[in-house]
């Protein structure tokens, strides 16, 4: 699937659910859902600045694709992080960071969270795409 297919999918997801608990249960789930990262890489160095809870991202360049892994110490930001490893995970580093990702208006995310999980999604995105824009390059 391209990265907008994933994105559409997702929208269809959420367009399921009729009240934001629903939503938030479900991003929840998602979180639950992630694959545990390894231990190698909760470290502060993986880290995403600009978070308020604690959310480490790793990207490993496998076949010419991006694979991210990813954790968090707040149940609904690693709910957050796995909606992004979900989209974004398994596309090449040019497809990661040219993507325009519009299922987050879409879905309401943004007016439904409060302004430093917003800011922590930005940070995600930002995060993710600037390994992609590394991993390009070698």
């Amino acid at each position: 699937m391209t990265i907008n297919e994933k994105q559409d999918e997702l929208i269809d997801d959420f367009a399921f659910f009729d009240d934001w608990m629903a939503k938030y249960e479900y991003i929840i789930q998602l979180g639950k859902d992630l694959p545990l990262i390894d231990d190698q890489y909760k470290k502060d160095e993986y880290l995403i600045k600009g978070c308020q809870s604690k959310v480490w991202l790793h990207a490993d360049h496998l076949d010419g694709k991006v694979v991210f892994s990813a954790d968090s110490d707040a149940i609904i930001t690693k709910g957050l992080v796995a909606l992004m490893v979900r989209v974004l995970s398994n596309h090449t580093p040019e497809e990661i960071a040219n993507s325009e990702l519009y299922f987050i208006d879409q879905i309401g995310l943004k007016e439904h969270l409060s302004p430093t999980r917003a800011n922590g999604l930005l940070s995600m995105v930002k995060q993710m795409k600037l390994y992609a824009l590394a991993l390009s390059s070698t």
